[in-house]
């Protein structure tokens, strides 16, 4: 599997777990990417055809499902300046509840996305392969074009971030 380098996230650790940090530099005008990043129908084409409800307001809820029975986050908006930021809470009982932000920058013909999910649970540390896969699909899905999510893929990519952290490996394996 080859990757290009800026690709790849960045993890840090702190008292509240790990924050997740990607780059990606995007080929469409910041307002397509905000409605990539903002319309439910959108987001499901980059987001595992996750069902997403959104009330864009600061304050307002994001819901999330993943299939008819698969797992499902209703988090708060905590921070909303369109076309430009986006963040929302991550629930991930039974510890605290994390955050996802979405910042978007003018760039020339396009744009920059960076993503930050901050505070996530060890258990939850395999999202760093997951986050990566979807960010790679927003601007396919900009383009009209559906990048299909499987856990395959994404199990690949976390050998991959395993093989160049290896702390995570072990974090990742149970330490074993």
């Amino acid at each position: 599997m080859s990757i290009a380098e800026d690709r790849f996230g960045t993890v840090t650790r702190n008292r509240k777990g790990f924050d997740l940090r990607y780059v990606r530099h995007l080929k469409a005008p910041i307002e397509r990417a905000w409605a990539a990043i903002t319309i439910p129908e959108r987001i499901a084409a980059w987001f595992a055809t996750a069902e997403v409800q959104i009330e864009m307001r600061l304050g307002g809820a994001y819901r999330l499902r993943f299939g008819s029975d698969g797992p499902y986050a209703e988090g708060e908006i905590t921070a909303f300046d369109p076309p430009r930021l986006l963040e929302h809470t991550w629930p991930d009982p039974p510890h605290p509840p994390g955050r996802v932000r979405y910042e978007l920058k003018p760039d020339g013909e396009g744009c920059i996305l960076r993503l930050t999910s901050f505070g996530v649970p060890a258990p939850y540390i395999s999202s760093l392969a997951g986050w990566h896969i979807f960010l790679d699909a927003i601007e396919p899905s900009i383009g009209g074009v559906l990048v299909d999510w499987t856990m395959d893929a994404e199990t690949a990519l976390m050998e991959v971030y395993k093989s160049r952290l290896p702390w995570l490996k072990a974090l990742v394996d149970g330490a074993a």
